[in-house]
């Protein structure tokens, strides 16, 4: 594997490069794509081999027995994350955007309240008001270059409608990996409120040196209301195949949750499930390993070249291959901010405003390609802001 390999995905129909001109007005002839969360790296050679395979039979009628798959699923969780998941926990949906949609679907009535810790994930907002539920924000705090929960300004804000808590575990947009007692207090917060908690893990296995997450669904006491999701496509760049899973311990959440599955009539991604089982592997695990430290790699010189500008700062990422920079020292407008990284650097990156209540004066850059790449990125990202020197 080489992750510093060369490959030029504009003219793919990919969305990180085709569609930024459009987006950001960067052209993708000199531009740096750095917004859409997928990466520039080749899938393993596992799940290649196993697509090669399906492909030379020709033949791509309905799928059968998905016995492989689920034991993929539970191999992984256990030996990844040391979390015992029974095959029949597992529900395949469209990716987690669709997953979140089921969840709000199954387990909420229109009018109702979900929580979202904001800034966050830009999906979730949007698919919580197409659903017609009250989205309430709780902003999270800064403390000590890191983001916090700060539960007695939440308990403030109920009003009572209150069902569902959406949380980002590790939190992308900033790469925080949640502590167990800070899952535990979230835990005892939605018991108080009778509220469901759905753990939305997608970025579980990316984990940096130093930092260890920690699942949801192995604190105790909390299986009654929680629904965890996890997926392949981040971790193993297959974002395409909209394929992830919906674990839910609980019979009687499994049941709800089921109900709605089948009346919405959803069926596997016969391609996304085939990928799924080859990367949840032996292989797939020996490749993750080697993509994070090539990541780890990636976030240091990154955190490193943003804080070398006066007024600019990098929250530490202990997760994810998202950095979160934030601009607010420089004492610029966010539109000045914008205007001197797409016309200045050429770069586009995902604005901080699109993530919710406190995201404001935040970019978000996508790490996840060639070293060299980034530390271009650094290069003109310093020159754009070199007045503040």
């Amino acid at each position: 594997m080489n992750f510093d390999e060369l490959i030029d995905r504009r003219g793919t129909n990919s969305n990180k490069w085709d569609d930024m001109e459009a987006k950001f007005g960067v052209s993708a002839e000199d531009g740096l794509a750095m917004w859409v969360a997928d990466t520039d790296f080749r899938a393993p050679d596992c799940i290649q081999n196993a697509l090669r395979k399906w492909t030379e039979r020709a033949i791509y009628g309905y799928q059968g027995n998905d016995a492989a798959y689920r034991r993929a699923v539970v191999w992984w969780m256990q030996n990844r994350h040391g979390w015992d998941v029974h095959p029949d926990w597992i529900f395949s949906v469209h990716g987690l955007v669709n997953g979140t949609g089921m969840c709000i679907d199954a387990f909420t009535k229109p009018g109702d309240g979900v929580i979202l810790f904001t800034p966050v994930y830009h999906a979730f907002a949007r698919v919580i008001r197409a659903s017609e539920r009250d989205l309430i924000e709780c902003p999270l705090v800064q403390q000590d270059g890191q983001y916090r929960m700060d539960f007695e300004a939440y308990e403030a804000q109920m009003k009572g409608h209150e069902r569902m808590i959406i949380l980002c575990s590790p939190h992308n947009p900033s790469g925080r990996i949640w502590s167990r007692e800070e899952l535990e207090e979230l835990a005892e917060f939605a018991r108080r409120h009778d509220m469901i908690i759905v753990s939305d893990e997608i970025h579980h296995d990316i984990t940096f040196p130093g930092a260890q997450h920690t699942v949801m669904a192995k604190l105790g006491d909390i299986s009654d209301r929680l629904v965890t999701m996890t997926s392949s496509t981040k971790t193993f760049n297959i974002a395409g195949a909209h394929t992830g899973q919906v674990i839910i311990g609980d019979p009687d959440l499994r049941a709800r949750f089921a109900a709605r599955y089948q009346a919405l009539g959803i069926s596997p991604n016969a391609p996304g499930i085939l990928m799924t089982t080859a990367a949840f592997s032996p292989e797939g695990a020996a490749w993750v390993d080697k993509l994070v430290t090539y990541l780890d790699g990636n976030r240091q010189i990154f955190e490193a070249g943003m804080n070398a500008i006066p007024g600019v700062s990098a929250m530490h990422i202990q997760s994810t291959y998202l950095a979160w920079i934030n601009f607010e020292d420089t004492g610029m407008e966010s539109r000045e901010v914008i205007s001197r990284i797409e016309k200045g650097a050429r770069i586009a990156a995902s604005h901080g405003a699109s993530f919710g209540a406190g995201g404001e004066t935040f970019m978000r850059f996508n790490l996840g390609t060639r070293r060299a790449v980034v530390e271009e990125a650094v290069t003109r990202l310093q020159s754009a802001f070199s007045d503040l020197q």
